[in-house]
This record gives C-alpha cells, sequence and structure tokens, in this order.
C-alpha cells in the first residue's frame, strides 16, 4: 500500500502542476502564435488529462475484493493507464503534428521585439515565452523530482538499474508519470531551442520544428506506455515469485517435487501462484504414528468404546485415523510453505498447491531421490 501511496502522491503533484501551466502556455501561445508554445500547452493539457486518468486508475484499483472481483480491482488501473496513453497522449501528437504541419503551410510572421502588457509591466514577446517556459521547466523539474525517487527507491529495491526497471516494473502508473514529467521537460527545452532560434534568425522553420519533435515525443510516449500496460493485462507471470516458491519447496523436507508451476500478477500488490506437489512418503511417515494413536483415541473416546473392545467403531477408527492424520500433516506442509512465501514475497495474494500424492521411497536408502539437492525437484 505505501507504494500506491507514494505513486498517488506523484500523481497528485503532476496534476496540479500541469494544471497551472496549461493555463499559461495557452496564454503565451495566444499572444505570441508560436507553434512550438501551442504544442507545448496542448502537451501540458494532455498530461494534466492523463494524470486524472491515472489517478482514477489508482482510485479504482485500490477497491477490495468483492463478489464481482475475487482478486480486487487492481487491474483496472492498467485498463485506465491504457486508454490514457492510446487516447489522450496519441490524440495529443496528432493535435501537435497536425498543428506544426499547419504552421509550416501557413507561417506566422511573428515580431518578437513586439510588447504585450503583464500585470502592469510592457514585455517582449521573447520574454513572454522565456518567464511562461522558465516557470514551466521549474515545475515540471519539480514534479520529475518526485516522481524520479520513488523511481530510483523502487529500482534499487529491485535490484535493476534506472533503465532496465523501466521494463520490469510492476508499476506502470508511477512509470507513465516519469516519463511524461521527463518528456514534459524536453518539451519545455525544445521549445525554448524553437523559440530562440526563430527569434534570432527570423525564420519561423525552426519553431516549426521543434514543435513537431514534442508531437512525436508525445506519440513515443504513447506507444510504449499502451505496449507496457496491455502487458499487464494479459497475465503476465510473476518470475520473482515462481523462483521464490521453487526455493522454498526444494527446502522442504517433506515436498518431493513440484510441477505445473505458474502465476499471474493482478496488480503491482496481488500475485496468484499455482502449483501441483508430490510429498515424500519417508519424511511424511515420521511423526504420523503418535498422532494417528491420539486421533483413535479421540475417536473411541467421543463414541464410548474402548481401544480394546473391538467394535465397529474401533474398525471405522483403524481406517479413519491415518487418512486423517496424513491429511493434516499435508495441510501443514502446504500452509507453512505459504506462510514462507509471503514472507519472502508480500505482494503474493492467494496461493493454491495441489497434492499429486505421496512419492514412494526409491531402493536407494541412502538417496531415495539422486536428482534431489536439498528438497524438490525442480517444477
Amino acid at each position: 500500500m505505501a507504494g500506491a501511496n507514494n505513486s498517488k502522491k506523484a500523481v497528485l503533484a503532476a496534476i496540479i502542476g500541469n494544471g497551472m501551466l496549461t493555463v499559461l502556455k495557452f496564454a503565451a501561445a495566444a499572444a505570441t502564435q508560436s507553434a512550438s508554445m501551442m504544442n507545448e500547452a496542448v502537451h501540458s493539457l494532455m498530461d494534466a488529462l492523463n494524470q486524472v486518468f491515472l489517478l482514477l486508475g489508482l482510485v479504482q484499483g485500490a477497491q477490495p475484493p468483492d463478489r464481482k472481483y475475487a482478486f480486487g480491482h487492481g487491474q483496472k488501473k492498467y485498463l485506465w493507464n491504457l486508454w490514457s496513453a492510446i487516447g489522450l497522449f496519441a490524440i495529443g501528437a496528432g493535435l501537435g503534428l497536425a498543428h506544426a504541419w499547419h504552421a509550416l503551410h501557413n507561417p506566422a510572421a511573428v515580431d518578437w521585439s513586439a510588447t504585450v502588457d503583464v500585470l502592469g509591466a510592457e514585455l517582449s514577446l521573447l520574454w513572454v515565452s522565456a518567464l511562461v517556459l522558465g516557470v514551466a521547466l521549474v515545475v515540471e523539474g519539480a514534479v520529475l523530482v518526485v516522481a524520479a525517487r520513488e523511481y530510483l527507491r523502487r529500482a534499487r529495491a529491485a535490484g535493476c538499474g534506472a533503465f532496465a526497471y523501466l521494463g520490469r516494473s510492476t508499476d506502470p502508473t508511477l512509470v507513465a508519470v516519469l516519463l511524461e514529467d521527463a518528456v514534459a521537460v524536453l518539451g519545455v527545452l525544445f521549445a525554448a531551442a524553437g523559440i530562440g532560434l526563430s527569434a534570432a534568425t527570423g525564420d519561423s522553420i525552426y519553431d516549426v520544428i521543434f514543435s513537431a519533435l514534442i508531437a512525436l515525443m508525445l506519440g513515443a510516449v504513447s506507444f510504449f506506455l499502451g505496449a507496457i500496460n496491455m502487458r499487464f493485462l494479459t497475465d503476465i507471470r510473476d518470475p520473482g515469485a515462481e523462483r521464490a516458491l521453487r526455493e522454498i519447496l526444494a527446502a522442504h523436507a517433506e515436498v518431493e517435487s513440484c510441477h505445473d508451476l505458474r502465476s499471474v500478477v493482478v496488480d503491482e500488490s496481488n500475485t496468484v501462484v499455482v502449483a501441483e506437489i508430490e510429498l515424500s512418503e519417508e519424511a511424511l511417515a515420521r511423526g504420523l504414528r503418535e498422532r494417528i494413536a491420539e486421533i483413535k483415541k479421540e475417536i473411541l473416546a467421543g463414541s464410548g468404546e474402548g481401544e480394546g473392545e473391538g467394535g465397529a467403531m474401533h474398525g471405522y477408527a483403524e481406517l479413519r485415523a491415518p487418512v486423517q492424520a496424513t491429511l493434516e500433516r499435508a495441510e501443514q506442509v502446504i500452509d507453512e510453505v505459504e506462510r514462507r512465501l509471503r514472507a519472502v514475497c508480500p505482494r503474493v495474494a492467494h496461493v493454491t498447491m495441489e497434492v499429486e500424492g505421496i512419492a514412494r521411497p526409491c531402493n536407494n536408502t541412502a538417496n531415495p531421490n539422486p536428482n534431489r539437492t536439498g528438497g524438490a525437484n525442480p517444477c
């Protein structure tokens, strides 16, 4: 839950920052008629709307399991993220490219030295653009730092490098915020370069070129985030949880082997793991004799028959006690394995292990299973 709360903080910070910047950039774009400033305004608008979608996904994804959603609503965040990436970012990229195309064929002659009144002060259009982009750089940079700190913390915890973790992270919401903020900072720098070169040379082509680059960046982020979220909506496995379960089963003396080990990532906080296991007859039998005797006594005491009477209940107790003792121990083994797995991988929300049977010891009494190395055969 701490990770989800940190992701929510990053999203809220991004919404507030981009909301303010959208207003400033549209105002500056209207005053300067700059193509790159207009695309930056569209960029900030798409960022703000996108992060509203991300927030909706986080809120809905945090809902607990119910009759309709057995493992919770976690995957809803991936669906919201997918709509956001493919919809809003693709729309933003399309609008940006369309505006750049229009500006290329209908260039506006901008007099960057012309002045406008800003809160009682006469500022040139170039200074207006510089101030807006400067504020944008500070705000976008601050939001990027918030997201980057949380992202790097999780990457270190996962033992991954910063770039490698982009494809391995199980929290695409945080990845989305990080990439959006990084692209936003680059967008501000591109807009500054386009406006600066156009003002210096008097040629608006530079403004158009950097305007198109901003739109293309939006499109690239759209495809990347779409691919990440689609991955989590197609029953992705959790290799870390599967590896941990293999190691736990291999170290357990009463587990002979496991088969058909699988996992499904529901969301970053919930993984479902299933496996079939075979118990070791030799290891399982140790200690069962005492428990069988206890169960027989309990059954006979409850029926009123003595142990030596040899009545019908005595025969029933002889049959029932070994079965009950074996089932109890099998359940204990499964519970032990599940506790150890959750201690190593807290994200594992549900474990299902089916006992296929009990393996008989082989002729090699020194090493009943020659393939065993400290426990179970590999799954």
